[in-house]
């Protein structure tokens, strides 16, 4: 079993090769978004909203370099806001009325879904592009209806959640160090 999961999991990162030009490219989107004084806002569900709230604590907090906090949102974390939403409208809208409520235009809204067909991520994507926001999926499979609303998809070419997550969390360290590294220095690493 280890053996079987540790190769399910290098095949995942040596395909992210072909995926560099894309990730970089969504990372200096999400540095030019904190350089205009917006926001990041990232939305997902379960595994996927750990996620989100990871890389905003990594955004707002810091991840290795002492500096000035930015604005990043996880759209997941508050609980009352989501049941409320979930309750009186759909549970389709608990992001996407976060989105309309917090959005901006030249803000950024970081989708993640390891399918791609999270109807509440979708949506959210959709209320931004109202907001005339960047958006980033983060997706696995083959990307899902997310990709249609998405200015860059990062597609993982699996069909293993687990697979497709560890290698989201990578992803979003990479960003995390590139965006520090860059307005920390002046200089960005990729």
């Amino acid at each position: 079993m280890f053996d079987r999961i540790l190769n399910e999991h290098l095949t995942c990162f040596k395909s992210l090769a072909q995926l560099s030009e894309a990730i970089s490219n969504a990372g200096r989107m999400l540095i030019e978004t904190i350089e205009n004084g917006k926001k990041i806002l990232i939305c997902g569900n379960g595994g996927s909203a750990s996620d989100a709230q990871h890389f905003a604590a990594e955004i707002v907090g810091r991840f290795t370099r002492e500096r000035s906090a930015w604005p990043a949102v996880a759209l997941n974390t508050d609980t009352s806001l989501i049941t409320a939403i979930a309750n009186d409208y759909a549970y389709s809208e608990v992001f996407s009325r976060q989105v309309e409520a917090l959005g901006v235009s030249g803000d950024i809204l970081i989708g993640i879904s390891t399918s791609g067909n999270s109807k509440n991520v979708i949506q959210a994507a959709v209320q931004a592009k109202a907001k005339r926001m960047q958006t980033i999926a983060l997706v696995g499979n083959k990307g899902g209806s997310l990709i249609e609303h998405a200015d860059i998809s990062i597609i993982i070419s699996s069909d293993i959640t687990a697979r497709i997550q560890e290698v989201h969390i990578f992803i979003l360290h990479f960003w995390a160090e590139m965006i520090e590294s860059t307005l920390t220095h002046g200089k960005e690493s990729s």
